[in-house]
């Protein structure tokens, strides 16, 4: 897409003021797809030099706004942490093209705030936070279920940048489970459930998001029955909560969200592998 209303495109490393008009330009996949009439100047991040993928002295893992899907993908594959698998489920789910694989970021589907952005999902899934940084140099931190409010809708002030999202130490160390539900094949997610089983407590964790306007995270101390988790999914989801689009109608939605949630708890509920052989070596 031509956007012939930008009158420049200036170097994000460059200090200066924010005007109206601006707009910040990591990979541009999204920018680039359809008209942005309201745009005038593209602030450009690809020369930022942040690292994409940097792990903390607390073990959590800081994923740049600008890592594009690519690298996060070759992350995941080659990280032996328990929740590892998740990172290329998710990557998986966008569905999209290596070309766009090699330049769409983090931080931009993040900040589209779409309901079956799958980077969403992932960080919301293993609770994380972003790190969020003024145009005065301020920064603050927000849990992605916190920064992301509606369908598209995030709580990202004027002039505001995205700078990265972190992972906690805990979290790589769950046992995940995913499952993805679109009304056809190679669709855009129309639900995307994630649970975590956490092996320092045992408490269970499921993410709802595609399904919803915006993600759901709902935390058990103790295991959840089947009722017990549809309930908290009923109770705390209002009816205009579901999301309704071309891609599936909100009962339908709801009806797989609560399918797939069962599923998730189930399989999380039963012995890992390694459980079964020692089990096994025992008898």
């Amino acid at each position: 897409m031509d956007l012939n209303t930008v009158l420049d495109v200036r170097d994000g490393r460059r200090r200066e003021p924010w005007r109206p008009g601006d707009a910040w330009l990591g990979g541009g996949t999204y920018l680039f797809s359809e008209p942005q009439p309201h745009i005038r100047r593209l602030v450009d991040l690809s020369r930022m030099g942040w690292p994409p993928l940097t792990w903390q002295p607390d073990g959590s893992l800081d994923i740049a706004a600008t890592c594009t899907i690519t690298e996060l993908s070759r992350f995941g594959r080659s990280l032996s942490a328990p929740a590892a698998p998740l990172i290329e489920q998710c990557c998986r789910a966008f569905l999209a093209s290596f070309k766009i694989w090699n330049m769409a970021t983090v931080g931009g589907n993040l900040c589209n705030g779409l309901p079956a952005g799958p980077i969403i999902s992932l960080a919301a899934g293993l609770d994380g936070t972003v790190l969020l940084q003024g145009q005065d140099g301020a920064t603050r931190r927000l849990a992605v279920t916190e920064f992301i409010r509606g369908a598209g809708v995030k709580d990202l002030r004027e002039g505001e940048l995205l700078r990265s999202v972190r992972i906690p130490a805990r979290s790589l160390e769950c046992r995940t489970a995913f499952r993805q539900a679109s009304l056809y094949g190679l669709g855009r997610s129309a639900a995307l459930i994630i649970g975590a089983a956490d092996p320092q407590d045992g408490s269970f964790t499921l993410t709802v998001t595609a399904a919803t306007i915006r993600p759901f995270r709902f935390w058990f101390p103790l295991w959840p029955t089947a009722g017990e988790l549809r309930a908290a999914i009923d109770d705390t989801v209002r009816p205009d909560e579901w999301f309704d689009d071309i891609h599936g109608a909100p009962a339908w939605r709801r009806h797989m969200a609560l399918h797939l949630a069962e599923q998730i708890r189930v399989e999380l509920t039963r012995p890992t592998r390694h459980t079964r052989h020692t089990l096994e070596e025992a008898s």
